[in-house]
């Protein structure tokens, strides 16, 4: 067989994420900051591909290449993780608690963050020649979509806010089922098919993600974007956030959790029971 069934992988989902909650500080930084590097070229191939062809479609099908390759590396996505890590507490998995499922949130986090802002330095200095020039068609549409996603949403108010947290849970349900696609195959192939499809959507309706968010609207600021910082959190990646991790755990990871490794193994015991051999009485 080359796939596992949901009973299987779900079992795998709930042993990775107890192994994220317990690998150490080191290693989730590392993870998290090389995951942020290659999301943020693949944001970059993306915006490339809509400015030179017109077509966002595009940009869709060539974004889930960098999802792809950071999850076959084993580097870590927060948004992956905001829907896993809860699943080892609620599994009552020794040693799990809230305090170490945060702390690797945080860190995730903080690597995913430093990933990005490098990437985001460097790829400013290439679209504008060490800032020596104007930035380049693709860097005017960075600084076009960083604007419409920020600013766009400030001018709404809190229905601006509301919207932006709306588009953040569609975006991790799709991503976490990207990240749990990588656990439903056993070929490489099967495994980048299992993960495209998601992420695919997930780019393709513009759906709002913690990491590319990290990396996209500073580097906006970097190339002459209209707007601040505060404008930035408040707007656009505080509600990501929050948005993100109701997706991805509510939406995808507790649903899966719940059905198959929960009512799974009750319907599996009642099945033997009732194919087990009866006891013949003697009249």
């Amino acid at each position: 067989m080359s796939d596992l069934k949901p009973a299987e992988f779900v079992q795998t989902m709930i042993d990775v994420g107890e192994a994220k909650v317990k690998t150490s500080t080191r290693d989730l930084i590392l993870r998290g900051t090389m995951a942020g590097i290659i999301l943020s070229l693949a944001v970059v191939v993306a915006i490339t591909a809509i400015t030179q062809t017109g077509i966002g479609l595009m940009g869709a099908l060539v974004f889930p290449v960098g999802f792809c390759i950071l999850s076959l590396m084993g580097y870590d996505l927060v948004t992956g993780v905001f829907g896993l890590a809860p699943l080892a507490k609620f599994d009552h998995r020794p040693g799990i608690t809230w305090g170490r499922i945060f702390r690797c949130w945080g860190l995730v986090g903080l690597g995913n963050l430093i990933g990005s802002l490098i990437v985001a330095a460097l790829i400013a200095v290439s679209l504008t020649m060490n800032f020596s020039v104007e930035p380049n068609a693709v860097g005017q549409t960075f600084i076009k979509v960083s604007t419409a996603r920020t600013v766009g949403f400030e001018s709404l108010g809190m229905d601006g806010w509301i919207t932006c947290f709306v588009r953040a849970i569609f975006c991790n349900l799709m991503v976490c089922l990207g990240v749990i696609g990588n656990m439903t195959a056993r070929t490489v192939a099967g495994k980048v098919a299992a993960m495209w499809l998601p992420i695919f959507i997930f780019f393709a309706l513009v759906f709002e993600h913690t990491v590319v968010n990290m990396f996209l609207f500073p580097l906006g600021m970097m190339l002459g974007a209209d707007f601040g910082i505060a404008t930035w959190l408040n707007f656009n990646l505080i509600p990501t956030i929050l948005g993100n991790i109701v997706g991805g755990l509510i939406f995808t990871c507790i649903p899966l959790y719940l059905t198959h490794a929960k009512t799974a193994p009750a319907l599996s015991n009642q099945s033997v029971s009732s194919t087990a051999p009866q006891p013949q009485w003697s009249k």
